[in-house]
């Protein structure tokens, strides 16, 4: 038996994702704009008898850079076939896909912990049809459809099955979205990606189902693991297992069975002869490559390497955006207190103002965030004036960091601060004699009284020295 059987749970994904191009995989309608119902439609996408549907060439190339990425072999040419289905999400009768000869052959995405899960495949695809079930999936007496979505350029990613737990199939969705971040070829903000998970287990002999259309991280390990639960609870009370299709029904937090599991063979796959064979030729591919952009495995390890601390460097390299700055501002401020400062002051801000990265205009925050750091690292404004200066520069680009850092330098006199100090030494006794006891938390008491009426102005370092001078 293969090693990837000896463990208690057996995962492995189906993914597909929405290319981001503006028009459709073998038409011309537009990917996005209205919203009413079948608006975004033509004779093509609808599957009309005598239309005949053209490749979208920026969808094989954005389908080679994901290949690409992901360690796959690029096959030499591109063939599509019909998957035939009777169904009302796709007009035609057939979905456009490949099966014969993906794109994209093997690769492998590797995990934190070092483990790599392997891919079978890479293929390009039509989405169908979106089906809307008012009443939710379960409960609804009729359902509507929608073709705007149909026709859409998707790539399928198919896993082995390599993955043991689900929070290990959550990771691998997680690291699979940071490439696709990187490579732009997804909108992370509206792009639709959703899994299919096949799940088996020791107990029932690893007899798999496939949970269908999982939408969401937290959703699809939320999903996983209530189909482990399911089937030991199935094992534990000997019931049959069959290899069966699943709904998931995220409202009530359930899989229902929507049909025994059937077989490639059953959807009849042929080549499908309106569509040439395309040549993908070496030419294409090497352009393809030297275009593609430092990927956020090599951005880890060259952090690394400046000497940002492992755990920053990891959360930094993992958003594109935050990787960006970051870069920037360490041309001209220390590596570390720049990766500090971005994984902590940054992040906190943006979270703050419900904002993204991507919401910075980087030409005029970038200086302004250059200023504030180098302020906070010459002594000038303590850090948490640092902090509230980001912030304003986060929530408005057109902030004057220039007043503000004058208006909030630190209280720089050695006779000021040692008047604080001799002020807050008299007031607080109890926390004096603890200091003289060795109690750390006493000492960092006095410091936040002399930073209260400092209101926060205040050299923490110089209160330290002079507090402890004074009280010995």
């Amino acid at each position: 038996m293969s090693d990837k059987f000896t463990s208690d749970i057996v995962i492995g994904l189906e993914i597909h994702i929405e290319l981001n191009t503006n028009s459709k995989l073998f038409c011309s309608c537009p990917t996005k704009g209205s919203e009413d119902p079948n608006t975004r439609t033509c004779p093509v996408c609808l599957g009309h008898p005598g239309s005949k549907p053209v490749l979208n060439a920026k969808a094989v190339e954005f389908a080679i850079k994901l290949g690409l990425a992901l360690n796959c072999k690029i096959d030499k040419e591109l063939v599509f076939s019909r998957k035939s289905y009777f169904y009302p999400d796709m007009a035609k009768n057939y979905q456009i896909t490949q099966y014969e000869q993906p794109l994209c052959v093997g690769g492998f995405l590797q995990l934190k912990n070092g483990k790599k899960v392997n891919l079978t495949r890479i293929h390009m695809e039509e989405d169908p049809a979106a089906l809307v079930h008012p009443s939710g999936m379960h409960g609804s007496e009729y359902v509507l459809v929608d073709y705007n979505r149909s026709g859409n350029p998707l790539c399928e990613i198919v896993t082995e099955p390599d993955m043991t737990s689900p929070e290990e199939a959550r990771e691998f969705m997680k690291k699979l979205i940071t490439v696709l971040e990187y490579l732009e070829i997804f909108d992370v903000n509206e792009g639709i990606i959703k899994a299919d998970a096949n799940i088996s287990i020791k107990e029932s002999g690893y007899i798999r189902s496939e949970v269908k259309n999982v939408t969401g991280f937290k959703e699809i390990e939320r999903a996983l693991m209530y189909e482990v639960e399911r089937q030991k609870r199935a094992a534990k009370d000997n019931e049959p297992f069959v290899q069966d299709t699943r709904s998931w029904d995220p409202d009530v937090g359930i899989s229902k069975r929507m049909r025994t599991k059937e077989t490639e063979e059953d959807y009849g796959y042929i080549i499908d002869p309106d569509l040439v064979v395309t040549e993908i030729t070496e030419e294409m591919v090497s352009s393809i490559k030297e275009k593609m952009p430092e990927m956020a495995d090599e951005k880890h390890s060259k952090f690394k390497d400046q000497g940002v601390a492992d755990d920053n460097a990891e959360i930094i390299s993992k958003d594109k955006g935050l990787a960006k700055i970051y870069e920037m501002i360490s041309k001209e401020i220390d590596a570390e207190k720049a990766s500090k400062w971005a994984r902590r002051d940054l992040m906190k801000a943006l979270n703050y103002h419900k904002k993204s990265t991507s919401d910075l205009d980087t030409n005029k925050v970038i200086p302004k965030f250059i200023k504030i750091l180098k302020a906070e690292t010459g002594g000038m404004i303590t850090p948490k004036v640092a902090f509230m200066a980001t912030s304003s520069v986060v929530a408005d680009s057109e902030f004057d960091v220039d007043s503000e850092l004058e208006k909030n330098k630190s209280v720089d006199d050695d006779s000021a601060i040692e008047d604080m100090c001799k002020e807050v030494i008299k007031e607080q006794s109890a926390a004096v004699e603890q200091v003289k006891a060795g109690e750390e938390k006493g000492i960092n008491f006095l410091i936040g009284q002399v930073m209260r009426k400092s209101q926060g102005k205040a050299n923490a370092g110089k209160v330290k020295e002079l507090m402890l001078k004074l009280i010995k």
